[in-house]
C-alpha cells in the first residue's frame, strides 16, 4: 500500500508508539494525584509541555492539552465568545476553514453574533484587503488557518497579526495550525491562540493542544476537576501527550530532512505527470510555495471520486478533500469554490498528501497508476 492521505491522519512513528506504550504500562499514574508515582508522571507531562511551548515560542503555562484539534478550535472560538456573552461582537474567519472552525462560526452566527467570512485569493490564501476592511473596534476574534488542509496554501501569520494590530488591536487572533505544525519549520507563533493535533504529525490519535497566550481571556471548556488551569478539566491523556512529545522531539531533530523529502516527492510526481498527461492543473499555490506535504490536482474530464477508487485498486490511498467532509455526500467543494475554480475542475480534484514514510521512488509508481487510469477514464468519457 502507498498511503497518500496524510492530511487526514498519519501512521504513528515508532518513537511515539513506544513512548505511549511505556506510559500505559509503566508511567500510568494519574498525574493529578499527589503520591510519588503520580508526581513522577506529572513531571514527564510538564517536560512535554515545556518542549511543545519551545516549539511554538510560548511559555509552558500557555499550553493547554486537549483531545484533538476540533476541541482546540472549539475551545478557542467559543472560549472568546463566552467572554463576550450578552454583547454582540464581530467574529471574522475565512470561507476555506476546516469544518471545526467554519461550522463553529456558523453556530456563532445562529446565536446572533456578527460573523464575517472573508474571501480568498485564487491560490487559497486569505484576502488581506478584505481583512483590513472587516476589522473594527467591535471585533472580538479573528480565526485564520495557518496552512489550508485541502490545497496547502500558507497564510502569512505575521502579516495578519500586523494588520490586526493596526485596525483592531484589542481583537484576539486564533490560527488553526493543524496542517502547519511540524510540516513548516518551527518558529514563534504570532497568534494568541493556536491549535495543533498529534495524529497529523505521526503521534497517536486523541491528543492535541491549544496555545493560549497569558493575557488572553477565555471562557472555560470542560468543567470538573480544574485540570489545565481550570480551562479544560478531565484526566489528562498521558500516553497520548508523551507519545506526541516523542513525535515533536523527532521533528525538531529531523524536520528539515523530512520536509526536503516531501518536496522532492511532490516534484518527482509532478514531473512524471506533466510529461505524459495533458490538462493537469494544480489547485492552490505553485508547488514550491505551498506546504511541502499537500498537492491538490485536477485532471480534466475525470471525476475525482472515480479516480480515487480506481487508484484504491492499485493499493494507493488518496482523497478528494477533508476527511471530516467526505462522508457527508457533498456535491460541491466549499474550499475550491471559494477559490473560484470552475465546477468541472473542482469535481475532478484529488488531494495527495505526503508523510514522513513516503519515498521518492514511490512517486513513479503513483504517477504510472494515475496516468494509466486518467487515460482510461478519459477514453470512457469520450
Amino acid at each position: 500500500m502507498i498511503y497518500l492521505d496524510n492530511s487526514a491522519t498519519t501512521r504513528v512513528m515508532d518513537d511515539a508508539a513506544q513512548a505511549a506504550f511505556r506510559t500505559m504500562t509503566d508511567n500510568y499514574a494519574n498525574p493529578a494525584s499527589v503520591y510519588r508515582f503520580a508526581v513522577e508522571t506529572d513531571r514527564h507531562i510538564e517536560a512535554a509541555r515545556a518542549n511543545l511551548a519551545r516549539a511554538l515560542g510560548a511559555l509552558p503555562g500557555e499550553i493547554v492539552y486537549t483531545s484533538c484539534a476540533t476541541e482546540s478550535n472549539n475551545l478557542a472560538i467559543f472560549g472568546v465568545a463566552n467572554v463576550h456573552r450578552g454583547r454582540r461582537r464581530r467574529f471574522i474567519t475565512t470561507q476555506v476553514e476546516h469544518p471545526s472552525v467554519f461550522e463553529t462560526f456558523r453556530a456563532l452566527d445562529a446565536m446572533g453574533q456578527e460573523v464575517v467570512f472573508l474571501g480568498v485569493n485564487p491560490d487559497g490564501t486569505v484576502r488581506t484587503d478584505q481583512l483590513a476592511s472587516a476589522l473594527n473596534e467591535n471585533t472580538a476574534l479573528v480565526s485564520i488557518m495557518h496552512v489550508n488542509n485541502e490545497v496547502g496554501a500558507i497564510n502569512d501569520l505575521d502579516q495578519i497579526a500586523g494588520i490586526m494590530a493596526r485596525y483592531a488591536p484589542n481583537a484576539v487572533f486564533h490560527s488553526d495550525g493543524v496542517q502547519a505544525f511540524a510540516k513548516l519549520p518551527f518558529d514563534p507563533v504570532p497568534a494568541q491562540l493556536y491549535s495543533i493535533s498529534g495524529h497529523k504529525f505521526n503521534a497517536p490519535k486523541g491528543v492535541g493542544a491549544l496555545m493560549i497566550r497569558q493575557r488572553v481571556r477565555i471562557g472555560k471548556g470542560l468543567l470538573g476537576g480544574s485540570q489545565e488551569r481550570g480551562i479544560r478539566s478531565g484526566t489528562l491523556n498521558t500516553p497520548g501527550i508523551l507519545g506526541m512529545d516523542a513525535a515533536i522531539r523527532y521533528y525538531i531533530e529531523n524536520g528539515d530532512a523530512i520536509r526536503d523529502k516531501l518536496r522532492q516527492c511532490k516534484q518527482r510526481l509532478m514531473e512524471r505527470l506533466l510529461a505524459q498527461l495533458s490538462d493537469v492543473y494544480v489547485n492552490g499555490p505553485d508547488i514550491n510555495l505551498s506546504a511541502p506535504h499537500i498537492l491538490n490536482l485536477s485532471f480534466t474530464g475525470v471525476p475525482g471520486e472515480v479516480l480515487l477508487h480506481a487508484l484504491e485498486e492499485y493499493g494507493i490511498c488518496v482523497s478528494t478533500g477533508s476527511a471530516c467532509s467526505q462522508k457527508k455526500n457533498q456535491t460541491s467543494n466549499r474550499v475550491l469554490e471559494a477559490m473560484g475554480l470552475p465546477n468541472d475542475r473542482a469535481r475532478s480534484a484529488l488531494r495527495i498528501s505526503l508523510g514522513m514514510f513516503n519515498k521518492v521512488a514511490e512517486m513513479d509508481t503513483v504517477a504510472e497508476a494515475i496516468i494509466e487510469n486518467v487515460n482510461k477514464l478519459r477514453k470512457i468519457g469520450r
